[in-house]
């Protein structure tokens, strides 16, 4: 694949002498989908679904705001609305309800499954409960009552809540752990559904799963639930297979446009990864409300992840100078000046952002785009500063080294890129905001880069049954020995923030990976803290940088997904794009 490539490029102009100063390419596992979601196929909801969708919309309305004695006995209802995906159509009901069962509502009483599911729901939409409601579950020497041990719903429940946690909370930091041990230990002999319940959330957590993906899964659980709504469950399957075909829709079109560029055939140096891009943009919003946000920064996201390529893997640093002057300025006549093979994604980046303008300009927001645009520059700027190292050979110290590495992480601009197809509730103070590094952006490009580089030395690292990464890369991927080889010596020639803190402080990988991961706790100690009121953004924009931190958390927890996508990005993928919901 690595002579394939060679000769594919050898025909511009420029390459006969500048090939022989390129990094060596990598070899880009090929998409895993061909054109199965060229075609996808998608149909309208006929009239009569659509009036009993409403139906029966309105009779969860009905029961979300109806009277109770006792307020938090709506609280497992109002748990399953939100797990199963369909609590974006009553968002003020539920915050309503939850405002009165925080003000009302006196804790002293209820045991652990109450206790630990009110403080849960009641965090999640930024009320700020006290830790301090789980001291009676401790005895005199502080440690949890063994009789909770007992009440494996009850554990579960203060497993989930233990994710809520923020600095300081030493009480739920002990649960986290507590928790994790004792329901590891009964999982296996629990019934099911309870058992899938546990063994799932052992697995992937609510707070930091996709809404998307988790809805599907909680779907196939909820109704083997004894005490199940019936209603609820058959909204909410309706409503996930229309969302379905929208969504189908969405990714047909950006997949005509992916194949219209054929950056597949002209530039195989990069990956093709045009639907795990739809996959990641749609974890970040996945509502009707937001289609053409999604299309927008889908498109976004898949220059990003070429251009990365290209930096990373492709340009010399002579190209990549010419380029970067290209991006500077922002003109298609900046076309002229470069290389055949950069003319072409520098053309498909700017018709990008054109096009985004236009379909913004009706509502008198072409002030977004160039917040997007601005971002975008900026974080090409942050890919030629680590491109000019490695080409020169150069090792800067790990704190200069991460400082860029995380600005890198693209998570930022992304970020910006995604509010441009929000509406009205986007505003200029939103995008001035945003471009200040506030703490839930800062924490969001702290958990993509230090989650994939401690992800990436793994898998460098690893052997399996005693094969060498080499062995195992020509079995994965039908590689000769040669292109392993080629592969094999890129990664070893990169170095992450990983290595800079190993070498800098002289310490083992493990150790490494251990702070690494004390960071990306941190993060997320510092997102939760960022929805809790007062706070400076509303909750859909504060979404937006939770949503890309739980992508980074589902795509990267087996290896990194996205560039060597495997079954359970592949299952997931198949479940919301492919797989309809039997009624």
């Amino acid at each position: 694949m690595a002579s394939q490539v060679s000769q594919k490029l050898s025909s511009s102009p420029f390459s006969s002498n500048k090939d022989e100063m390129r990094p060596k390419s990598n070899i880009p596992p090929p998409s895993i989908w061909g054109d199965v979601f060229l075609n996808c196929p998608y149909k309208n909801i006929d009239a009569e679904t659509e009036k009993h969708h409403q139906q029966l919309k309105e009779e969860v309305r009905k029961m979300i705001v109806a009277p109770m004695a006792n307020s938090t006995q709506k609280l497992p209802f109002i748990d399953s609305v939100q797990r199963l995906g369909v609590s974006y159509h009553f968002t003020k009901e539920i915050e309503d309800e939850l405002e009165n069962i925080y003000h009302n509502d006196n804790d002293a009483e209820n045991d652990l499954y109450t206790t630990s599911l009110r403080f849960r729901l009641l965090r999640e939409h930024g009320f700020n409960v006290s830790c301090e409601v789980f001291n009676k579950f401790k005895d005199e020497q502080g440690n949890f009552k063994s009789s909770v041990t007992s009440d494996v719903r009850g554990l579960l429940e203060l497993y989930e809540a233990s994710y809520m946690r923020v600095h300081g909370e030493d009480i739920l930091d002990e649960a986290i752990s507590f928790t994790t041990n004792h329901l590891s230990l009964v999982v296996a002999s629990l019934d099911y559904p309870l058992s899938e319940q546990v063994s799932h959330a052992l697995k992937q957590s609510i707070r930091r799963g996709l809404p998307r993906v988790e809805a599907r899964h909680y779907l196939s659980v909820y109704q083997d639930i004894e005490s199940h709504n019936k209603s609820l469950l058959e909204f909410a399957k309706i409503d996930f297979n229309m969302l379905q075909l929208l969504h189908r829709k969405e990714i047909s079109e950006i997949c005509r446009w992916w194949k219209d560029l054929d950056f597949k055939r002209k530039l195989p140096y990069a990956r093709d990864r045009v639907v795990e891009c739809y996959f990641w943009i749609l974890g970040v919003y996945f509502e009707p409300q937001y289609s053409l946000g999604r299309k927008m920064t889908t498109k976004v996201l898949a220059m990003t992840s070429h251009l990365d390529d290209t930096y990373d893997s492709y340009a010399t640093y002579d190209e990549l100078i010419i380029y970067r002057s290209a991006i500077e300025r922002w003109e298609i006549k900046c076309i002229d000046q470069l290389p055949e093979y950069m003319k072409l994604n520098y053309k498909a980046l700017l018709d990008v952002y054109e096009e985004m303008e236009q379909l913004v300009a009706e509502h008198g927001r072409q002030y977004c785009v160039e917040y997007a645009k601005n971002a975008m520059i900026q974080l090409l700027q942050f890919y030629f500063m680590e491109a000019k190292w490695a080409l020169q050979n150069y090792k800067p110290s790990f704190e200069e080294f991460k400082a860029n590495a995380v600005s890198s992480s693209g998570y930022a601009m992304l970020a910006i890129t995604s509010f441009v197809g929000m509406g009205d509730m986007i505003t200029p103070e939103t995008f001035k905001w945003a471009v200040s590094n506030p703490k839930i952006i800062e924490a969001s490009t702290i958990i993509c880069r230090f989650t994939d580089d401690v992800t990436e030395h793994k898998f460098k690292h690893r052997r399996e049954d005693e094969w060498s990464t080499i062995d195992y890369y020509m079995k994965e991927y039908g590689a000769t020995a040669q292109e392993a080889y080629d592969f094999n010596q890129r990664r070893e020639d990169e170095w992450s923030t990983i290595d800079y803190y190993m070498k800098e402080y002289g310490v083992t990988a493990q150790e490494a990976y251990d702070v690494f991961n004390k960071h990306i706790e941190s993060a997320w100690k510092d997102t939760n803290q960022e929805f809790l009121k007062p706070r400076e953004m509303p909750t859909e924009v504060l979404n937006r940088s939770l949503n890309l931190s739980r992508v980074m958390d589902v795509f990267y927890k087996e290896g990194d997904g996205y560039t060597h996508v495997k079954k359970p990005i592949k299952d997931a993928i198949t479940s919301l794009l492919l797989e309809p919901i039997t009624l």
